[in-house]
């Protein structure tokens, strides 16, 4: 018998390494050999060495509503790059800029984290903070009068959060947020 006990080693994340792996040779934009290799030693150092916090996830994907999140994110991508460079090259116009705070339906660390990300990636405007505890979000718009102002700036993001929740979240966590699941997502 041992004085030392084994120490659990731990468990490699495949999948994770693999998704690091491809997100490495996009930002690179080169897919080579020497490429892939670095990617997938810079993904195996991180994903062993670095202690990250586990991330619960208790849903289940619904594909209707990952075509919906994905398309109306397209959508909004595409109509928020156009105000914005229409705000660019509209001379002598003050956008009216503002912070805002969303207080969050669901209380969920993924979501919370999907739907900033969403919010942040789509032009006109940033997430600021993400308050995890109190589950708000604070966001930078560059014009709230062509957002319909404040109000509906907030709506946005609440309806962003809600194509989120269909999209990933199971009937329960709907429930829990104050939305009625979906038919199809209850047979699902």
């Amino acid at each position: 018998m041992s004085l030392h006990p084994r120490r659990a080693r731990p468990a490699v994340a495949w999948g994770t390494i693999v998704w690091l792996t491809v997100v490495w040779v996009f930002l690179w934009g080169d897919l080579s050999v020497g490429n892939v290799l670095a990617g997938a030693a810079i993904a195996l150092a991180v994903t062993t060495g670095l202690h990250m916090a586990p991330v619960d996830f208790h849903g289940r994907v619904h594909p209707w509503g990952v075509v919906r999140l994905f398309t109306r994110f397209g959508v909004d991508l595409v109509r928020a790059s156009f105000e914005v460079a229409f705000i660019a090259l509209r001379p002598r116009y003050v956008p009216h800029g503002a912070v805002i705070g969303v207080q969050l339906r669901s209380h969920s660390d993924l979501y919370l984290t999907m739907t900033a990300e969403l919010c942040s990636l789509v032009p006109g405007s940033l997430v600021v903070e993400a308050h995890r505890l109190t589950g708000v979000l604070y966001l930078h718009v560059l014009d709230v009068r062509q957002a319909g102002g404040i109000e509906a700036a907030r709506q946005a993001v609440l309806d962003q959060e809600e194509r989120v929740l269909r999209a990933f979240a199971s009937p329960a966590e709907q429930r829990a947020a104050g939305l009625t699941p979906r038919r199809e997502e209850v047979h699902a």
